[in-house]
């Protein structure tokens, strides 16, 4: 397939183009800046991304270099908008309007352009922040702004596939981690052990769905293939260690501590404020996924951090 793919300098996107990459498909993967723009772990990505992907630097959805992407191929077989705009996507005060402003700019345009050259098929990344996705606690609204601006961004593409009758599949993302993560929950994990500190949990009672990043990509590369012409909406909510907190960060550290002969010690806290959803997880359960080796990811992401933290 030639693949448009939005938001492939993110964490995610860098796992979903290379895997759609390496299983033959030509990915035109769009960056928002300049290729030497990025700095950190962002440009790890976008570097290993160049000998895998077509990059298409200065690009968003959207805009006018979009459109000219779209009339440079005389033909297109699907578009994965994985991009979204998370500028303080943790404050309270996330502009909503904005991003989904940003996220679903020329919509109508941009699918009418794409079908005139074929493409009928559709693939966006929803977050199991929004409303009404996957299972949980409470009436299920959206989690925070940021997911209420995803809520709006699915719910507009919905609308215009259907109008252009393009097949729309979503693929709802849990908490996914693994090697090139933004620094997050287990980096924070890795840092502090590697700095011979006991790490502190504060939330241990949250009950979340983590997935390894390599399983999240075997999972989008399939869906992506599966989707079909004439197939209307279909959604993929992939659930894989569905536990609290406090065990996961303990299942975590029983991975490491062995792998990177650290002590990997942690402080789990009597958590007291429940200030978001006590409980927020996907649904389909793909924890024995056919050809994923579990333990090769628990090694490969030992390496990653060894790699990166025994320097520091």
């Amino acid at each position: 397939m030639r693949i448009l793919f939005t938001g492939a300098s993110s964490f995610t996107g860098f796992w979903f183009a290379r895997a759609l990459a390496a299983e033959g498909h030509e990915v035109f993967a769009t960056l928002q800046g300049s290729a030497d723009a990025y700095e950190g772990i962002r440009k790890q990505r976008v570097d290993a991304l160049a000998s895998t992907c077509n990059l298409v630097p200065n690009t968003s959805f959207g805009a006018a270099s979009c459109f000219e992407l779209i009339d440079s191929q005389s033909s297109w077989d699907l578009l994965c908008h994985h991009a979204a705009d998370t500028t303080d996507y943790k404050s309270p005060d996330f502009d909503v309007l904005k991003a989904v402003g940003n996220n679903t700019l020329e919509t109508d345009k941009v699918l009418k352009a794409l079908g005139d050259r074929g493409c009928d098929r559709i693939l966006l990344t929803g977050s199991y922040f929004e409303s009404d996705e996957g299972a949980g606690s409470g009436s299920m609204p959206a989690f925070s702004p940021y997911g209420l601006s995803k809520t709006l961004t699915s719910q507009i593409f919905r609308f215009h596939a259907e109008n252009h009758g393009m097949s729309l599949g979503k693929f709802v993302i849990p908490n996914p981690f693994g090697p090139l993560e933004d620094p997050r929950f287990t980096a924070y994990l890795m840092r502090t052990w590697f700095a011979g500190k006991v790490a502190g949990v504060n939330t241990p009672a949250y009950i979340r769905d983590n997935i390894p990043i390599s399983l999240l990509a075997a999972c989008y590369v399939s869906f992506a293939r599966g989707l079909q012409s004439g197939q209307g909406f279909s959604r993929m909510n992939p659930s894989c260690y569905a536990s609290n907190q406090g065990d996961f960060a303990t299942r975590f550290a029983e991975e490491m501590r062995p792998r990177l002969g650290l002590a990997c010690e942690l402080d789990l806290a009597k958590q007291t404020e429940f200030t978001e959803p006590l409980m927020r997880i996907n649904t389909d359960d793909v924890s024995n996924w056919p050809g994923w080796d579990e333990l090769a990811f628990w090694d490969a992401t030992a390496e990653f951090y060894r790699e990166a933290l025994s320097k520091d």
